[in-house]
């Protein structure tokens, strides 16, 4: 089962590229974020022409999370406990529980947003403890907004405490993964320099000048069942990309 996440940058927007992504890479299941527009304007009948069933949590403008898949959809359950926004999906395709999410940016270090963030991410830790067994197939992914440590970073004393790189956020993120879950990205690739979000404003992926924040982490069972683990530059190139790359990994 090839799985991908993918912060779209808007659905609507960004169509003819999820259409020409569906066709090249044909995955099995692909977790969208911040789709920005609510269900009634998903394209349902394009990406069901592709050959995809969706599960869609949509918000008008901002934020939403979909899941796409060739295979039948269960379990759909939407959103996550005290979060007005929409920011979480989750789904059972097959053996594999797929937890779709778009964890909240922040703004910039010691903002209000900033420290919401880091409750979020508490909330989104305690939300994973309480309604998945990590002795099942379990795979949280989606754009988390923060890079585990310097090897996701291109210039790390540039970004050194700033937003996505802080110590706060990543000490958030650590203590998501002691639910039982591991990086299925670096279980292939432990050297660092692999990005998945570039700034449109610098001109960022022209440059190389990335950073490593959408993430697929991985329960023990999950883990053990990847064989592989990719960045889809080819995504983020060309006319109208996302500022994101897509990140597959494919079990067994």
């Amino acid at each position: 089962m090839r799985i991908v996440t993918w912060n779209v940058n808007s659905v609507r927007a960004r169509l003819p590229r999820v259409l020409e992504f569906l066709e090249r890479v044909k995955p099995d299941v692909v977790c969208l974020q911040e789709i920005k527009c609510l269900e009634d304007q998903f394209p349902f009948e394009a990406i069901g022409d592709a050959g995809y069933q969706c599960a869609v949590f949509g918000q008008k403008t901002y934020n939403g999370v979909a899941i796409l898949s060739k295979r039948r959809i269960e379990d759909v359950r939407k959103g996550m406990e005290d979060d007005p926004e929409a920011r979480v999906i989750s789904a059972q395709v097959e053996d594999v529980i797929l937890v779709d999410v778009y964890v909240v940016n922040g703004q910039e270090v010691g903002a209000e947003r900033y420290h919401y963030k880091l409750d979020w991410l508490s909330r989104l830790r305690d939300h994973v403890r309480a309604n998945f067994d990590m002795k099942e197939k379990v795979v949280v992914l989606g754009d988390f907004n923060v890079t585990f440590d310097d090897r996701d970073v291109h210039d790390p004393d540039l970004w050194r405490e700033k937003i996505l790189c802080s110590t706060p956020e990543r000490e958030a993120l650590t203590r998501l993964m002691d639910c039982g879950l591991s990086d299925g990205y670096r279980k292939f690739h432990e050297e660092g320099g692999h990005f998945t979000w570039w700034d449109f404003r610098t001109k960022g992926f022209q440059r190389g000048l990335g950073l490593r924040i959408d993430h697929v982490l991985l329960s023990p069972p999950a883990f053990e069942a990847a064989t592989d683990a990719t960045i889809d530059l080819d995504a983020r190139g060309g006319e109208k990309p996302s500022d994101h790359a897509p990140v597959i990994v494919t079990l067994r």
